[in-house]
Parts: structure tokens; sequence; C-alpha cells
């Protein structure tokens, strides 16, 4: 029986093991057979685009080749593009079908000087353009890819060397930081001379074109994918003197130019209406404003206790409807105006929910026992602990014929910053490409606006200094703060954020910022405005500046100039005399340690 009993046990486990491993065989085998057809698929997909491609390569070379030798077949003074250098009856770029590939060709030709005989002023013969450079790319596009294959040769002249009539044009094509960029396309456009062409710069950054017609008004454009371009350009009814104009080749002579570009940037800004103090108060006129009332009532514009002349309550409660401010930065004062005869009183409180929780005096101290004088300074109150306040009263009389009025009361806050959308200006980079009359026409200068929560990212920019321009009288605000301040150095590839933080318009304005030597802005500088009639003293913010508001216009010509002191900690006093204001003016004050 012990036998018989045991032996059951393992052979129901052994059973229930074997379904089991049965199951897990399973899966796993199942696994294994996906993972080997997803290979064999990826393989099989793999293999198509192999023979795809080679098929198209096959077919780019089998094309190249035959172009080649056309070219071979012609003359040699017939080697050439139209609008190239050299000159020819041959399409610089076709397109053409084969086997069902579309392929765009593109033809190469250019004068080269063998180093054989020597190179540019060095050659033996003077005759730099010795033979021709044919290059032939064909680049089509296989499974969403662009692919290319090219062929080059080099053609010389039957004969002796022939001078060709014109000179050498040479582009060279720098980055920011003066590095040679290699892959900048230069393109040259000349209509008088009927040159039309393209090239790449080399590793050395230079593309050279030979034998270029002798003429004046040679357009170049330098360009390059993810850079700023720069170009040449012409003389026109609003760039009277253009820097730099286009080029002219002279005969047998070398006509070099530079060009620089970089990497382009972003720069992002955030416009908001600054910080301000604003108010929320209660002039009694009714009860709107009123959350909670007990033996007081309004009469006459004014909060009393419940009655009339000697049957006024002898107490008397109010509380204000709470002062919830979007944008909180910070509680500044309660301020309240009333009148006491004698035997009454009033005693005023902060609270903070609508439950009737008093502000512990730990955080307002004597909140508990009320005030009584006006203001309330509630600046030291948390805006993360106290999003709202309500102020409340208790009014007290010992004559029942005499009664206590608040008159009015008032909560100051300082509210901001708010986005401030759909906000226009423009932007002007400090790089000029000529002058007009004397005045400088700058290559960068575009109108923008942020969008409705007050944003804009501007891609694409060039490396530059760029400032701006706000119409304070049509936009109703003028820039108080910029951080940092403005204007702003943008680098090469480079990406900045600048906040702008607007105040409302006023006829004249000036803001200050204050700077270190090193660039770095100052906070906490005392800044003091002054002239005749005028002495007034502001402490810069958190980006070092200040805005002066509601200023009378002021010149040097005028006489009329202010005048600014700058005192800060660690840094040597700082006076700037002659200071303009007219419209909305600014000022860099740079100090010292």
């Amino acid at each position: 029986m012990k036998v018989s009993r045991f032996s059951s046990v393992p052979t129901a486990r052994r059973k229930s093991n074997s379904r089991g491993v049965g199951l897990l065989d399973s899966v796993v085998g199942v696994a294994l057979m996906v993972i080997i057809f997803v290979g064999i698929s990826g393989v099989f997909k793999l293999s198509i685009e192999l023979v795809s491609n080679n098929k198209a390569r096959v077919g780019a070379l089998a094309l190249a080749q035959g172009h080649m030798e056309y070219i071979h077949s012609l003359d040699y003074d017939a080697v050439g593009t139209t609008g190239g250098i050299p000159s020819g009856a041959l399409t610089e770029i076709s397109q053409e079908t084969l086997n069902g590939v579309l392929y765009t060709r593109r033809t190469l030709i250019r004068y080269i000087d063998d180093p054989k005989d020597g190179l540019g002023v060095a050659d033996q013969n003077s005759i730099p353009t010795d033979a021709k450079e044919v290059k032939i790319e064909l680049s089509w596009v296989t499974r969403g890819q662009l692919r290319s294959s090219s062929l080059i040769t080099r053609r010389s002249p039957d004969g002796i060397e022939q001078l060709v009539p014109g000179g050498t044009l040479s582009i060279s094509v720098l980055d920011a930081s003066s590095t040679p960029i290699q892959g900048a396309l230069v393109d040259i456009v000349n209509a008088s001379t009927s040159v039309d062409t393209q090239a790449y710069s080399n590793d050395t950054g230079t593309v050279s074109f030979l034998g270029a017609p002798a003429g004046t008004g040679y357009r170049i454009t330098v360009s390059k994918s993810g850079y700023s371009s720069a170009q040449t350009y012409n003389a026109s009814s609003t760039n009277s003197s253009p820097d730099p104009g286009h080029l002219t080749v002279a005969l047998n002579q070398t006509t070099s130019a530079t060009f620089v570009i970089g990497l382009v940037g972003t720069h992002t800004f955030m416009t908001y209406e600054a910080i301000q103090e604003r108010m929320w108060n209660d002039t009694f006129a009714d009860v709107s404003k009123l959350y909670a009332v007990a033996s007081s009532t309004i009469a006459g514009g004014a909060v009393v206790l419940e009655g009339g002349a000697g049957s006024y309550e002898p107490e008397g409660f109010i509380r204000a409807v709470p002062v919830s401010v979007s944008y909180l930065s910070a509680w500044n004062e309660v301020h309240f105006a009333d009148s006491k005869p004698s035997g009454t009183a009033i005693r005023y409180y902060i609270y903070a929910d609508d439950v009737g929780t008093l502000v512990p005096d730990a955080d307002l101290p004597g909140n508990s026992s009320g005030f009584t004088a006006s203001p309330i300074d509630i600046s030291s109150l948390s805006t993360t602990t106290y999003t709202t306040v309500r102020v409340g009263a208790v009014l007290t009389t010992l004559d029942s014929d005499e009664t206590p009025r608040i008159n009015d009361w008032e909560v100051r806050y300082d509210q901001g910053p708010i986005p401030l959308g759909n906000v226009p200006f423009t932007m002007t980079g400090a790089k000029t490409i000529g002058t007009h009359s004397g005045a400088p026409v700058y290559k960068f200068i575009q109108t923008y606006q942020t969008d409705a929560g007050g944003g804009l990212d501007i891609g694409n920019l060039e490396f530059d200094t760029h400032r701006l321009a706000i119409d304070g009288a049509t936009l109703g605000h003028d820039i108080a703060e910029s951080c940092p301040p403005l204007p702003r150095s943008l680098f090469a590839g480079g990406g900045l954020l600048t906040r702008l933080y607007f105040l409302p318009h006023t006829a004249h304005s000036l803001r200050v910022d204050v700077r270190a030597a090193d660039g770095t802005t100052v906070p906490n500088a005392s800044v003091r405005l002054y002239r005749t009639g005028v002495n007034t003293t502001q402490t810069t913010g958190g980006c070092g500046q200040t805005f002066f508001s509601n200023l009378a216009w002021g010149t040097i010509s005028g006489g009329n100039a202010y005048a600014v002191d700058i005192t800060a900690a660690g840094y040597a006093p700082q006076t700037i005399t002659s200071v303009e204001v007219s419209g909305a003016s600014s000022v860099s004050a740079i100090v010292a340690p």
C-alpha cells in the first residue's frame, strides 16, 4: 500500500512535466521558425536591392561611357558646355531613361594646368590652359536613395598648346573660422560673356576657372547645404555701392575672391509683459466684492455696522472675495482707508482660504491679533503657499450712537511675466553688402511676429549680430528688458534664446543695461538718471537692465540731454554724460572692477 500510494505521485508529475515540455518545445520551435523566416526575408529583400542597384549602376556606366566616346569624337575646340568655361555645344545637365531608370547626367568640363610644364606664373610657355578635364556624372534614385557614378577623362589639344583668350577666375570658400570648405557650390553667371556654370570647391576650398572670357559683371554665388550663402551684388537703386560687387576678368590675368559662409543657426524669441504692480480694490459701491457679511452693511459707499444712531450693533464682520492672480509674482501690501469715532475700532485680518483660516503669525506676524494701521506688509507671503488671499475686518463700537467706517481697501501685488503674443519686430544683422547715399546697406533685415503664445523660432540664420526694432506706438508696448541684453551675436551653427519683456508704451523712454568688461550683466546695480528737474534712481534686474518710462525728450543738440550714474558692489562708479532720450532709447554701460 505504501509503495502504491507514493508511486502514483511521481507518475502524475512525470505526465504533467511531459505535457509542459512538449508545449515549451512547440513555442521554442515556432520562435526559431519566425526568426529564420524573418532572416530569410531580410536577405531576400537585400538581394533584390543589390540586384536593382547593380543593374542601375551598370546602366549608368554604359550611358557615361557612351557619352564619353561621343566627346572624344569631337574636335578639341568643340569640347565645352553651353554657358561653361570652356564654352561649347554640350549640355551641362540632361536626363535620359535606360531600362526603366531615370538618370540625371551632368557634364563638367574645365581647363587644367599641367604641372609638367609648371603651374600658374611658373608655366614655361605661359599657357596655363594645357588641357581639358571632362567629368561625366550620372545620378539616379533607387528605393528612395540617391546614388551616383562618374567617369573622368582628359582631352589634350591635337597640336601645340594655344593661349586661350581669357583670364583665370579663382574663388576661395572659407567657413567662419577661416577654414577651407570642401564641396561648396560655386555658381558663376555672366550674361555678357554667355557664362552660366557651376563647380564645387576642392579640399583646399578653391575653384579655379581657367580660360574665363574677359569681361565685367561676373556674378558669383556660393552655397552649401546647411550653410549660409554669400554672393556678389549688382549696383541698384537701393545699393549704389555694392560690396562685394560683381567681378571682372581681365585678359591673361587672375581674378581672385574669397567668400565666407558658415553653418546656419537658430534664434528663439519669447515675448512677455514685464512684471508690474497691480491692484485689486473695493470702494464699497455694492456688496459684489464681499464674500461674507455679518451685522454690517454698506451705506453711503462705506461699510458700517448695522442699525442706526442709538441702535448700532456692537460688533460686525466682513470678508472680501478671494484675490486670485494668474502669473502672480509677489504679494506687496494691503491698503485701507477708514474712520473710527471715539469708542469704535476696526481690526483687519488676512485669510488664506474660504473657510476662514487666518494666515499664521509665523508667515505674517501680528495677523492673529489684527492690524489697525495701513498699509499691511504682506510681501513675506509665499506665492506658492498663498496663491490667493482674502481681506477681512471686524468692526466694533462701545457707543450705540457711533459706528466705524471702512471707505475702501485694496490689495497690491506684482504680476508677471505674462506671455505677450503676436508681437511684430524687425531684426537686422550687422553685416553689410554696400552703401547707399552714405548709409550702410545691411545683408539681413527681416520682419517677424511671435505666435499667439509669444514664441518664435527663426532658423537658417547666418552667423551675425542681431538687433531688433519695435514700433512701440503701434504695439502699445516698449521693450523694458531683454534677457540677455540686445544686440545678440549668433555664432556659426549656434542657437540663441532671447526673452523680451515689455511695458506699456510711452513717448520717450530709456533702457539702461549694465555690463562688466567681459560682457556679463551686472544685476542689482544702482542706476541714477538725472538732469535739471529730474533725479530718479532704479536698480537693475537679473539681466542687468532697468527701464525708465514717461520721460521728457532730451538730446545733446537740444541742450537738455540726461546723465547716468552707475554704482554696483565690487565695481568702480561709472558716469555717462550726454545720454539722449528720444523715443524708445537705450544705452549700455561698462563698469570696471
